[in-house]
């Protein structure tokens, strides 16, 4: 990615469920997403939501909006 690109991620929250369709998932603060990306990304905005599937089940999400700095 170019510097002055933007990224944008979705993923299950660190309160969100533990398995999705019967496999086990990693969960996110917005910090440990942002650390994924290392320091050349800038962390500009983080988002939560909350799912409701057809079966009624909520899942929690965390969204991260990140900058890639650089020359």
């Amino acid at each position: 990615m170019k510097p002055g690109g933007h990224v944008i991620v979705a993923t299950f929250a660190e309160d969100g469920p533990e398995k999705c369709s019967g496999l086990p998932v990693v969960r996110y603060n917005a910090d440990a997403l942002h650390a994924e990306f290392g320091a050349p990304f800038t962390l500009l905005r983080q988002e939560r939501e909350e799912h409701h599937t057809p079966l009624g089940a909520v899942q929690k999400f965390i969204y991260c909006l990140c900058r890639k700095e650089g020359c």
